[in-house]
């Protein structure tokens, strides 16, 4: 299944200056290794070492955040986009 992957200003270097990438994948987590095998700069950037998003990464399917729904099990329907938000201190 095909999903779109959009990523913030702040991660678009890693990218090649690409907002949105389309990569294969049924679930947030697959769809998440395959951009790391396109761009794995991101992987490190986003993950800790044990494979879970690191604590200041917001991850929404269909505007939901994933964090209250199945994690990276959580499924994505083809088509559909999968939004990357790294928390942003401040006030």
């Amino acid at each position: 299944m095909s999903v779109t992957v959009k990523l913030p200003t702040q991660l678009r270097a890693s990218t090649g200056g690409e907002g949105a990438v389309a990569v294969e994948g049924s679930t947030v987590g697959e769809a998440l290794e395959a951009l790391y095998g396109a761009y794995p700069e991101l992987r490190e950037r986003l993950s800790d070492e044990d494979g879970t998003l690191r604590r200041f990464v917001n991850v929404y399917v269909g505007g939901d955040d994933i964090r209250f729904g199945d994690l990276l099990d959580t499924p994505v329907a083809d088509g559909q986009e999968v939004q990357i938000l790294p928390a942003v201190a401040g006030g």
